[in-house]
C-alpha cells in the first residue's frame, strides 16, 4: 500500500517555496478593490497561483491519477473516471488528491493561495477537501449550475471558500466556468445532480433570479490562474467541444472553528461517509482537516499589513 500523504500536515517538497522577505508576501496580496469586488459580486478571478514548473508537475501527476489503477487510489474520498450523466460526454472528477500525490498535497501551502484565501475569509482556515476535474477534448461534459454549500450542509456555520485553479488555458470553447454575479445573496437553494441537467436548478428559482442568468460571466483564464468564489455563488460550466483538454484542481477550505453538523445516521450528509468522520457538534479538525493558516505564525512577518474582507 502506498503512503497516505494526508498524515503529513506540512509541505513535503520544495515545489511551493515560501518567501523569506516580507515584501514578497505583500506582493502576493489582494488589494482593497479586489476585496470589494468579492464582497459585492461573490467572486474574484485571474489571480496567478502557479508558475510553469508547477503547472507541468501537477499536470503530469494528474495524468497518472486518471488511471483508476494508479497507486494510492484507495485514499480518494470520491473517484469517478466518468461522472457525466450524458452517455455522449465524459468528465473525470475526484476528491482527495492531496492524500495521493506530492504536488497536489503541497499546493495547499502555495503562498499565493494562502494569502488570497486568508484575505477573502478574514480568518485562520483549514482544508475541507480538494477536487480534480478533467474534461477531455471534443466531448467533455457539463458541471450543472449549483451552489457549493448545498453539498456541504453537514458542516456549520457556512464560512467556506472555493479556489478553482486552471491547469490549462480555459475559455468558452473548452468549457470554462461561468458565474452569476451577486447570486451569493440569493440564500441557500436545494442541490441538484452535479453532472446532470445543466439547467435543472432554474426550476427552483424566482423569475428575477432566472433573469440574472442573462448576466452570466465566463471565467476565462490562463493556465496557472485561479478564481475564488463564495459558497453560495451560482456557478457551472458547459461542455468542452474544442480540440483542447480542460483540467483544473480545486481547494475547498473553511474557517477554523467550523463544526460537524452530520446527523448520526448520515441522512443529511450523502457522500460524507467517505470523509474522516467528526461527531456532530465537534470542531472540524485533525490530520485530514489540517490548519493551513494560523495568521500569527504564517504571516508573522507582515502582521497588521494584510487587509482582509473584514476590514471593509
Amino acid at each position: 500500500m502506498s503512503e497516505d500523504l494526508g498524515l503529513t500536515n506540512q509541505p513535503i517538497s520544495d515545489l511551493f517555496e515560501h518567501p523569506n522577505d516580507p515584501d514578497q508576501w505583500l506582493d502576493l496580496a489582494l488589494n482593497e478593490d479586489q476585496l470589494k469586488q468579492f464582497k459585492e459580486s461573490g467572486y474574484l478571478h485571474g489571480i496567478k497561483i502557479l508558475n510553469p514548473e508547477q503547472i507541468k508537475t501537477l499536470g503530469e501527476q494528474l495524468h497518472e491519477m486518471v488511471d483508476p489503477h494508479h497507486q494510492g487510489n484507495e485514499y480518494f474520498y470520491e473517484y469517478h473516471s466518468n461522472e457525466s450523466e450524458d452517455p455522449d460526454t465524459a468528465i473525470f472528477h475526484a476528491l482527495g488528491a492531496w492524500r495521493v500525490r506530492t504536488a497536489f498535497h503541497d499546493i495547499l501551502w502555495s503562498p499565493a493561495f494562502l494569502v488570497s484565501a486568508f484575505q477573502l475569509l478574514g480568518n485562520n482556515f483549514r482544508l475541507f477537501h480538494d477536487q480534480l476535474f478533467s474534461k477531455p477534448a471534443k466531448h467533455g461534459g457539463v458541471v450543472a449550475w449549483h451552489q457549493d454549500y448545498s453539498y456541504w450542509t453537514w458542516t456549520t456555520p457556512m464560512d467556506h471558500l472555493t479556489c478553482w485553479i486552471g491547469l490549462d488555458d480555459v475559455d468558452r470553447e473548452n468549457g470554462c466556468m461561468y458565474y452569476i454575479p451577486k447570486s451569493h445573496k440569493w440564500g441557500l437553494l436545494e442541490k441538484e445532480s452535479l453532472t446532470g441537467d445543466m439547467d435543472a436548478i432554474r426550476e427552483k428559482l424566482t423569475p428575477e433570479q432566472v433573469a440574472d442568468f442573462d448576466n452570466k460571466i465566463p471565467v476565462e483564464m490562463n493556465a496557472g490562474e485561479a478564481s475564488f468564489h463564495h459558497p453560495l455563488l451560482m456557478h457551472g460550466s458547459y461542455e468542452n467541444r474544442s480540440d483542447r483538454k480542460r483540467r483544473a484542481t480545486l481547494i475547498n477550505v473553511f474557517s477554523d472553528g467550523v463544526i460537524s453538523n452530520r446527523d448520526n445516521d448520515g441522512s443529511n450528509a450523502p457522500g460524507a461517509d467517505n470523509y474522516p468522520r467528526v461527531p456532530r457538534g465537534e470542531k472540524m479538525g485533525g490530520s485530514y482537516y489540517p490548519l493551513l493558516v494560523d495568521a500569527e505564525k504564517t504571516f508573522a512577518q507582515i502582521k497588521g499589513k494584510l487587509p482582509t474582507i473584514k476590514d471593509l
